[in-house]
């Protein structure tokens, strides 16, 4: 199911989390196969994923001055393709690929760059990951918080594209160093256990927590 927010025109926030919502209504498929040793595998799936980020990010940067900065978006599009089928390819050659979700892949995808936005998604207890069904709502929300933030960035991009060849480098090497977050991230819940919470507790879930954050608030405010 496509999950779907009104196009904005000149808010960088929302023209981002709406690529990332039809981003996600189309999970790729993977051609791998469950490895008998899957951290090696992943290992140079993660590498291979760098390579081709940092040759699709610089590349799109080396337009320089003002031209440059129609790249950014796109650039950011093309970098999560080649993450999104990287998790994909990790979950498979761990054996998790029958099971990958929308909430898993935003949590692989974003968790090093967003982690506030989503931390309601997944959590870690013990040697397991706790997974939450999102309504399309939640994801909607989770979405526009990663837009902002990732705005915030986007704008650093667009300044770094003002040197031609350097900034192109620069911009190259995050997109390797964003990669390998999200290679890790991926690796460390696709190396074990799952438990998926359907979106009726999910939901009762949340509201504990957001209770949780209120009550802490509030003890902070007393202090």
């Amino acid at each position: 199911m496509t999950a779907s927010v009104p196009a904005t025109a000149g808010q960088p926030s929302q023209r981002i989390a709406q690529q990332i919502l039809d981003f996600l209504s189309d999970i790729p498929r993977s051609r791998e196969q469950p490895s008998e040793h899957p951290q090696a595998r992943v290992e140079a799936i993660a590498l291979a994923a760098r390579r081709k980020a940092f040759l699709a990010s610089s590349s799109l940067a080396l337009p320089p001055g003002p031209l440059g900065w129609f790249t950014v978006l796109p650039e950011l599009v093309a970098i999560w393709k080649i993450q999104a089928q990287m998790v994909a390819d990790i979950a498979a050659a761990c054996g998790r690929h029958t099971t990958l979700t929308r909430e898993q892949m935003l949590y692989c995808l974003f968790r090093h760059a967003a982690a506030q936005a989503v931390r309601d998604l997944a959590v870690r207890a013990g040697q397991r990951w706790i997974v939450h069904a999102a309504t399309a709502h939640t994801l909607r929300g989770v979405a526009h918080r990663i837009g902002v933030k990732l705005s915030e960035r986007a704008l650093g991009s667009s300044l770094a594209r003002m040197l031609p060849v350097a900034g192109a480098l620069g911009v190259g090497a995050y997109a390797w160093y964003d990669t390998r977050q999200v290679a890790r991230t991926a690796s460390g819940m696709f190396s074990r256990e799952v438990e998926f919470i359907p979106v009726d507790r999910s939901t009762e879930v949340r509201a504990r927590h957001v209770e949780r954050d209120r009550a802490q608030a509030a003890r902070e405010a007393g202090l």
